[in-house]
């Protein structure tokens, strides 16, 4: 009896220990397609919105194509391949509801500024009903990091989108941010940086002076072979905007390349030392978009689905749980508390009022 309990004392013991182990991410990389609604990233190509010749400059044969299979598996892995092929292996995936597994945002705007500001503070901000507000007051997990000593200076914001310079208070946070007109490097007079300026100032933006997703995708790779932020943001536009243009055949598009952006991202990253086995990728949207085939086209409470979104997460830490099924709903304004957690900090010692980290949702054991 007394070597039974003793062994079950030392179970216990080694089982708490082994719960207390420090977690092996040392950096985190948090990719944002802006707008990339859950149906795609779940269901693949809308039927209905591939056929639809307003939606589409491609005509229908090619667009089946390049992203039509009656498999919705093999749909949703064709136009999102690393999604499907990596991290719903290697990691885990929120946000379809048809499987019972719920993500959405919790501010009550449902578009962009209202959304990046909740996802990097933690908590919706009321006041915050345009996407010209101006210069976000709220504090962000970003700004927040770069106070801490071992993290000064390496934390970093790159995005296509302009706004960013106000969405994370470059005069007061001290950020790094590379972002719309100045994503290129201005001062940099090398003949590749040189080019770079002569593309950026060549292009037809979308959205000016917002570069492409393309050009985002070059300066963050040439970036980091010289620097390793510990925390990185990365900010892709081009399916928002090319959803706003009711192009269905771009957004598609965007979709895909996004995808492989992020592929070749994560690909970059395991070839550093650095980032080798210590990162955590954190994939999502800021918001959804409008159902039908009419109301896809934008983004607000006016058009019902805008407040649904979807998140995926992979790295050292996360359990290899795969696409979530029948689990308690998740919210966006949960993931800057799990930014922080994951590189060991606790967001909410420093505001109480953010929500919670996903640590329960992924079974992140800390």
């Amino acid at each position: 009896m007394l070597l039974r309990r003793l062994l079950w004392v030392g179970l216990v013991l080694w089982i708490g220990v082994a719960a207390a182990e420090p977690l092996k991410t040392r950096n985190v990389v948090f990719v944002v397609s802006d707008g990339l609604r859950w149906q795609e990233v779940f269901t693949g190509a809308d039927p209905i919105l591939v056929a639809d010749k307003d939606a589409n400059w491609v005509d229908a044969p090619e667009m089946k194509s390049r992203f039509w299979d009656e498999d919705v598996q093999k749909r949703r892995a064709k136009l999102m391949p690393f999604l499907w092929g990596t991290m719903a292996k290697d990691g885990q995936l929120f946000g379809n509801r048809t499987k019972g597994s719920l993500a959405n945002v919790t501010n009550d705007q449902w578009f962009s500024f209202p959304g990046y500001n909740e996802m990097s503070s933690g908590v919706a901000d009321p006041k915050i009903r345009s996407n010209h507000f101006g210069v976000n007051p709220n504090v962000t997990v970003y700004e927040w990091l770069n106070t801490l000593p071992e993290l000064k200076g390496k934390v970093e914001i790159f995005g296509t989108w302009d706004t960013f310079h106000d969405i994370f208070n470059e005069g007061r946070s001290h950020l790094t941010i590379r972002a719309g007109r100045n994503l290129v490097d201005a001062t940099d007079q090398s003949p590749r940086g040189q080019l770079l300026r002569e593309l950026y100032e060549g292009q037809v933006p979308l959205e000016d002076p917002d570069p492409t997703d393309a050009m985002l995708r070059i300066v963050l790779r040439d970036h980091l072979a010289k620097v390793h932020p510990r925390v990185l943001f990365v900010g892709y536009g081009d399916t928002d905007n090319f959803a706003h243009m009711k192009r269905y055949d771009g957004f598609l598009t965007a979709a895909q390349r996004a995808d492989s952006f992020v592929a070749e991202l994560w690909k970059t990253l395991q070839s550093i030392p650095d980032y080798k086995g210590t990162t955590t990728l954190i994939f999502t949207a800021d918001h959804g978009r409008g159902r039908g085939r009419h109301d896809w086209i934008d983004h607000s409470v006016k058009q019902p689905g805008s407040d649904e979104i979807w998140v995926g997460v992979m790295g050292p830490d996360t359990p290899a749980l795969g696409e979530r099924e029948n689990v308690a709903p998740i919210t966006q304004s949960q993931l800057a508390a799990t930014i922080a957690a994951f590189m060991g900090q606790d967001f909410r010692a420093f505001k109480p009022e953010a929500a919670p980290s996903l640590f329960e949702a992924l079974s992140v054991r800390h």
